[in-house]
């Protein structure tokens, strides 16, 4: 796929074409038609499934009102495939079929397939990141903040988005404009679009809390540490932390564009640049460092999109990559916090005793762990798929020291 995929259909009889916008990745689609308030759910639901994108040309807040009746048929179809799975054998229940491993894959299958058929319902966007439609919000903001700002490419034009990817971006502008309130900080971190936002405070709330290590008799006149790596930054919440806590330097790496960007702008924000600086590396910094902080993805699979990058590793890979280089990065008597939930533990995904030997494998052990559980809404909701994994799951802080 080129820089800049170009998107055609036909319309009124002739030959239309413009710029396809897709940050999940999707590619142009192939079949596309006129879609109004003429058209019912039922019809646009049905072509959607077929794999015919619907391209709006009604009023904008009707084009909300199909996208969510459009979700109301997917979620039906999805409650009644788990009422019927076809594994499941007479006289025997669902839970005695399903593993949680193939619960999670089934969960992110179906995810996966009504985040293909609600992407289906297309808008125009104009070059100037205004949407042409009766009754349109102003969406140019929230679109320069994802995009780029209009004109700063060889895209200029028209362009082609879904509705659902959209109104993600109207979301992440209100997250970004009002922020994630941490208490750590007794101030807000705001996330913008593509970086994930430290809604769950019990791992921020862990590197608060948890004692720094005692360093050698050389270093322990000190009244605070003097350097830290905060390795996947992210927004940068834990380098914020950190600095709060009286560390005089960190280095916060990452390799994500938008997420050096957003740290950068929260360490200004917090009026912390002077002991915070953000660096684009592959995970380490150059040199060693007595306190190094990294809190990886927690969920050993492929990523559906680039954005979901901060929630899915594959293979484990940056938490495998961290383990594997922390003794040659840390400095003597120094500590290695790893930020890990264990739901892949729950889902059967990777087990204790594998994160063990890697741990070993590295030149490490554990000098301690601090545990807590998670309170987000999932924890309590039944119905939740997962559920089970989420209710058993306890967020740690592994304490690592070379051996």
């Amino acid at each position: 796929m080129s820089a800049h995929p170009v998107i055609g259909w036909t319309e009124s009889r002739l030959e239309r074409s413009a710029r396809w916008r897709s940050e999940s990745g999707v590619a142009p689609h192939k079949r596309i038609v006129i879609a109004t308030e003429e058209m019912s759910a039922d019809v646009a639901y049905r072509l959607a499934c077929e794999g015919t994108a619907l391209l709006w040309r009604g009023d904008f807040q009707n084009a909300r009102q199909m996208l969510l009746a459009m979700a109301r048929r997917v979620d039906q179809k999805s409650r009644k495939a788990r009422k019927t799975p076809a594994t499941v054998k007479p006289l025997e229940s669902p839970s005695a079929i399903v593993a949680p491993t193939q619960a999670f894959h089934l969960h992110r299958l179906a995810q996966s397939q009504r985040a293909r058929t609600l992407g289906m319902l297309l808008l125009p966007l104009a070059g100037d990141y205004t949407v042409p439609l009766r009754r349109a919000p102003d969406v140019q903001r929230a679109c320069a903040e994802a995009y780029g700002l209009p004109g700063h490419d060889d895209a200029d034009g028209d362009s082609l988005v879904s509705l659902r990817e959209l109104l993600g971006l109207i979301g992440a502008h209100e997250w970004r404009k009002k922020g994630v309130d941490v208490p750590a900080l007794n101030n807000r971190i705001h996330p913008h679009y593509g970086v994930f936002a430290p809604v769950r405070g019990e791992y921020v709330g862990l590197v608060a809390e948890t004692a720094f290590p005692v360093l050698p008799a050389t270093e322990s006149s000190k009244t605070s540490l003097s350097l830290a790596f905060d390795i996947g930054t992210g927004t940068g919440v834990l380098a914020a932390v950190l600095a709060r806590r009286g560390i005089e330097q960190i280095i916060a790496t990452d390799t994500d564009s938008r997420a050096l960007t957003c740290a950068r702008e929260n360490i200004q924000r917090l009026n912390l640049t002077g002991h915070v600086q953000v660096v684009q590396a592959d995970l380490f910094p150059v040199g060693r460092a007595p306190l190094i902080v990294c809190n990886p993805p927690w969920i050993p699979a492929r990523p559906s999109s680039p954005i979901e990058g901060a929630i899915f590793d594959p293979e484990s890979r940056m938490l495998r990559g961290f383990i594997a280089g922390l003794a040659a990065h840390l400095a003597p008597g120094g500590e290695g916090w790893l930020i890990l939930s264990d739901i892949a533990e729950h889902l059967g995904l990777r087990s204790r005793a594998t994160l063990l030997d890697w741990i070993d494998q590295g030149g490490l052990a554990v000098i301690g762990r601090s545990d807590v559980r998670p309170s987000h809404p999932r924890v309590f909701d039944a119905i939740d798929p997962l559920h089970a994994a989420r209710a058993a799951e306890v967020t740690s802080l592994w304490r690592l020291g070379v051996r």
